[in-house]
């Protein structure tokens, strides 16, 4: 379990989160939250929202490969985002490189979330000794990026019309942070 975290304006607190795991109970939250993304957005590259048997799988692939699925939740217990990380490619040479994501729900964005979630994830991969944090992320995500890069993110790539969404073709480009391991 996480602490309390606490958004402060000058000496007021304006909302107090509550960082924490997801656990099983959490996946129709998470699924509403991609799907929200899926349906209005070039941040994930899907075209149909998940389902509830497609989530089980996911939060299993979590689980067997030791990856945090780690939540952002309100005083009332409402999950308001999530962040995860995953295999970058299925080689054992890049066993130490991760590829990681955060999704705010939609109501929730723009309130320190994002900054929180990704500080966690980047503490939980330190933790587990990988050497790099990758972002994949649409290139007109101007937010994203400028988001990555303000957390210390530098740009490593770029693949042009890697992805078909709502008409257009869609570059997909990398970030990466090299993080502080004893390898």
């Amino acid at each position: 379990m996480f602490p309390v975290l606490s958004v402060y304006d000058c000496d007021e607190v304006i909302m107090a989160y509550i960082i924490k795991d997801c656990t099983e109970e959490q996946l129709p939250e998470i699924m509403a939250i991609f799907n929200d993304v899926i349906v209005n957005s070039t941040a994930l590259y899907e075209y149909k929202p998940r389902t509830a048997s497609s989530m089980q799988s996911w939060y299993a692939a979590k689980r067997k490969g030791n990856y945090p699925i780690i939540g952002a939740f309100d005083n009332n217990g409402v999950l308001l985002g999530f962040a995860s990380f995953g295999s970058f490619r299925d080689y054992p040479a890049f066993k130490y490189t991760v590829e990681h994501s955060i999704y705010i729900k939609s109501d929730a964005r723009r309130q320190g979330l994002g900054k929180i979630l990704l500080k966690k994830i980047i503490e939980n991969a330190e933790a587990q000794g990988y050497h790099i944090l990758v972002a994949a992320i649409d290139k007109l995500n101007m937010q994203s990026i400028k988001f990555h890069e303000r957390a210390g993110f530098i740009y490593c790539g770029e693949i042009k019309e890697s992805g078909y969404k709502f008409g257009k073709w869609l570059d997909l480009v990398f970030y990466e942070l090299i993080l502080k391991t004893p390898i």
